[in-house]
């Protein structure tokens, strides 16, 4: 082949490999969702046959021993994922929703959103998010474990009054409280300088905990400003705010004072930092506790954009009380006994 030949020959077999898996991806949600689809009609079924013709639960495993002597090649007939299908048929009564939304993501997701998420509001949360982020099962169940739900969108901000809409919803909306810190272990006596540490560690964690759009961009961030050195603990940039995220580690209560410290980190991170087409800077001040009404008057005069939250994180336990304790096999071993 010629050069000319070879390259145009890349480019082409490039675009089809493209196109090749842009099919594989809508054939494969186009499965899930008949499937999905399926899985609710038969539930329907059920739910309505069981009404009006009274069959009790024993038709349920009747049921799943004739679908698999008739379908011997196909999984997803055991009597535990017929009672899946009824409650799920039971739980989105609507089908267009389940065709256009909880069809797009997997049977196996959908059962662990019926297992843990309680109310309407909260499966459909977890839901959307589950569409929106790409989450595995495993990451979904953390998320669902962690209370993300009641946590996303509950920070102490004065967004409403620095930022406009539809960013300032978006914003509220992205910040959280508290945040779940409980893969990182620290001492009573840690200080900011080793929860950076140990965050930084764990980057892969802590992204996951922040959510979806954060990308790190350094940690003590050096600013320059009237011939003295300042050093920002965490600096991000959010790819759907299009703005940096400036974030301040303490390790104690909240004060009053800290607000003013971000406000001057903010100004002078837009001034220094900010492109012209980014959105202004935001600031998340993250304690390990909070007084909501001191927070927010804080908060109420401040001219830029700033949350606080409060972490929630594992304490190791001291050293003379390690050996106190029962190991792991010595508690299995007791249990063994009885």
């Amino acid at each position: 082949m010629s050069t000319e030949l070879t390259k145009d020959y890349a480019e082409f077999l490039q675009s089809l490999k493209e196109r090749i898996s842009t099919a594989q991806i809508k054939a494969a949600l186009a499965v899930n969702r008949e499937l999905v689809l399926l899985y609710w009609q038969i539930g329907r079924e059920i739910l309505e046959r069981q009404k009006a013709q009274g069959w009790g639960a024993k038709v349920i495993e009747q049921l799943s021993k004739d679908l698999r002597s008739a379908f011997p090649e196909m999984k997803g007939f055991s009597r535990a994922n017929l009672l899946y299908m009824r409650s799920f048929a039971e739980n989105y009564p609507d089908e267009q929703f389940v065709q256009q939304v909880v069809g797009q993501i997997p049977w196996g997701h959908n059962v662990r959103i019926l297992d843990k998420a309680k109310t309407p509001e909260e499966r459909e949360f977890y839901i959307r998010e589950t569409i929106e982020n790409g989450w595995s099962r495993n990451v979904l169940v953390w998320q669902i474990e962690s209370k993300l739900y009641e946590r996303q969108g509950k920070a102490v901000t004065n967004f409403e009054l620095t930022l406009p809409k539809p960013q300032s919803d978006l914003a509220n909306q992205l910040l959280k409280d508290p945040y779940n810190f409980d893969f990182l272990t620290l001492h009573d006596t840690a200080v900011e300088r080793d929860l950076e540490n140990a965050l930084q560690e764990n980057i892969r964690k802590f992204l996951l905990e922040l959510g979806v759009g954060f990308a790190f961009v350094g940690s003590q961030y050096h600013l320059e400003i009237g011939d003295q050195d300042f050093y920002i603990d965490l600096l991000f940039y959010h790819l759907k705010l299009r703005c940096f995220v400036v974030i301040d580690l303490k390790m104690g209560e909240f004060k009053p004072e800290f607000a003013g410290k971000m406000n001057f980190y903010l100004s002078a991170v837009d001034d220094l930092l900010r492109h012209e087409k980014d959105e202004p800077s935001v600031g998340l001040i993250l304690c390990k506790s909070k007084n909501k009404f001191i927070a927010e008057y804080a908060l109420r005069d401040m001219k830029k954009p700033i949350g606080v939250s409060e972490m929630q994180i594992l304490q190791a336990l001291p050293e003379n009380l390690k050996g106190s304790l029962p190991t792991i096999e010595e508690i299995e071993a007791e249990l063994n006994e009885r």
